[in-house]
């Protein structure tokens, strides 16, 4: 009975919620953004993301994967290729706005280089009313790398990851 009981609350208890359908995991698209949910460490963690990959190689160039605690705020990831100078800033620019901070690689894993991102509420306006997110790295050789990323689809995902994650 004490078992029973405390797997009731596990499941009512904020952050427990089912997902629709009592789905044991979730995907959805919108617009050139994914979201998913899943279960993590007991609780239902969801994110938004887009990964891009090389049409002719289908190897994977970026991957931004970010969470959305509030649908004014996201923190997350992005991962960019190898080839990179990983000692030369990292710079987002939102449309034809003027670049962001300067941001530093965290590390190198197998799929790629990481650095952090942190959107606060006028960032998150910006994105959401955007087209296009730019990264611009610097390649080892000392010329210009820009990636694009699309934010057609962007609004909707994040209020759909919030929404998803309460």
């Amino acid at each position: 009975m004490k078992a029973l009981i405390l797997s009731i609350l596990a499941v009512a208890a904020p952050g427990n919620q089912p997902l629709p359908g009592g789905a044991a995991s979730l995907q959805e698209i919108h617009g050139d953004w994914r979201v998913a949910c899943a279960p993590q460490n007991g609780r239902k963690v969801c994110a938004l993301s887009q990964q891009q990959t090389d049409k002719d190689t289908h190897q994977l160039l970026l991957v931004v994967e970010l969470n959305a605690p509030a649908t004014d705020k996201a923190d997350g990831t992005l991962i960019l290729p190898f080839g990179l100078a990983l000692d030369k800033p990292v710079t987002l620019q939102i449309d034809e706005g003027a670049p962001g901070p300067a941001l530093r690689f965290r590390t190198c894993l197998p799929v790629g280089c990481l650095v952090g991102l942190a959107f606060d509420p006028p960032t998150v306006s910006l994105l959401r009313n955007g087209t296009t997110l730019t990264v611009r790295a610097t390649a080892d050789g000392g010329q210009g790398a820009a990636f694009k990323i699309s934010l057609n689809g962007f609004s909707g995902a994040l209020d759909r990851a919030v929404a998803l994650g309460k």
